[in-house]
């Protein structure tokens, strides 16, 4: 198998205190990946991080073998990662459209490619294209979680970070 992602032995610090002791994972293409643990064990920790938004103390973030240890974030998404956050991160005072376009902000010249990724998120989540024209803050926490991954959807991403991606959704979505 091709290796798309792979983490060497990170360690990811907040002031003194470790986050990540030396986590090492690989993510070949066309795998699923989950990583589990209780809260505090650094599971978003590790997503900040491969997203580029953490400094990293040591270890290596690969993505086709190119080193993202320092590489800018809006940078490693143009590369093929997207990082939907815990917590339903919407932009409330936008619409369901304003959003979904700013998940494809790398891409947004290329307009007709940003339909079409917008039509492929209305076939996963049916609901967002009816609330298209709807004002964020108003959808419901599960709308709310759908539009957040419809947004990470629109950069085509060849990897897809989902950090807590059942929070808030209806049980027949799970």
């Amino acid at each position: 198998m091709t290796t798309l992602l792979k983490v060497e032995d990170l360690k990811i610090y907040y002031g003194s205190i470790e986050a990540l002791k030396g986590i090492s994972l690989t993510v070949d293409k066309g795998e699923i990946v989950t990583v589990l643990g209780a809260n505090g064990a650094g599971k978003s920790t590790l997503l900040r991080a491969i997203s580029g938004l953490l400094p990293i103390h040591s270890g290596k973030i690969k993505l086709d073998e190119q080193e993202l240890n320092k590489v800018k974030a809006y940078k490693i998404v143009m590369g093929g990662i997207s990082h939907v956050p815990e917590g339903r991160k919407v932009f409330a005072t936008l619409t369901v459209d304003e959003n979904l376009n700013l998940g494809a902000y790398t891409r947004r010249k290329d307009i007709k490619s940003v339909e079409e990724s917008k039509e492929r998120v209305f076939s996963l989540f049916p609901i967002l294209k009816a609330r298209r024209n709807q004002l964020s803050g108003t959808l419901s926490g599960g709308e709310q979680q759908m539009l957040a991954m419809g947004r990470g959807l629109m950069s085509t991403p060849r990897i897809l970070l989902l950090d807590e991606p059942s929070l808030g959704l209806a049980p027949l979505l799970v």
